[in-house]
């Protein structure tokens, strides 16, 4: 039996199939047991992945995005891969941070607060810039803690 189950669709790079990944991430996200909130930061988190894919990747040629999505019972696993143009992620990285809680985020540079975002509201982000990106991401589902370890008490 696998440890996992492995969903994967492909979609033009176009900006208006950004919301159909939103929905089948949402109703994934929904079969592993995650909160409205952290449905919603995965969400953003692969919005902002395949957005970064739909204005940088082809440079005006015709491309797809392809989204992986593994599930498990405790996690989910999220891949957002183009074969375009790669940039250099330490470089794209290094031009946005750090950033500061006093800072007002509204003035990071374009093309730096995707990333931000997406390692501001994941738990993992690794990326591959090898003949095209690739962006891995992992959410893990927040358990309730108090649950099992609070004593009954009564007034």
């Amino acid at each position: 039996m696998k440890a996992f189950d492995y969903i994967e669709i492909r979609v033009p790079a176009k900006s208006q199939y950004v919301s159909v990944i939103r929905l089948t991430i949402s109703g994934l996200a929904v079969r592993v047991g995650f909160t409205y909130d952290e449905i919603e930061d995965l969400k953003i988190a692969t919005s902002e992945a395949v957005t970064n894919v739909v204005h940088h990747a082809y440079k005006g040629e015709s491309g797809e995005v392809v989204i992986g999505c593994a599930l498990y019972d405790d996690k989910i696993e999220i891949m957002v891969a183009d074969y375009g143009v790669s940039f250099n992620f330490e470089e794209v990285k290094s031009k946005i941070g750090p950033y500061h809680e006093d800072e007002n985020v509204a003035l990071l540079r374009e093309g730096g607060l995707g990333i931000y975002l997406m390692e501001s509201l994941m738990d993992e982000v690794k990326i591959n810039n090898e003949g095209g990106v690739t962006v891995f991401m992992t959410k893990y589902v927040s358990r309730e803690q108090v649950k099992g370890n609070v004593e009954r008490i009564t007034t």
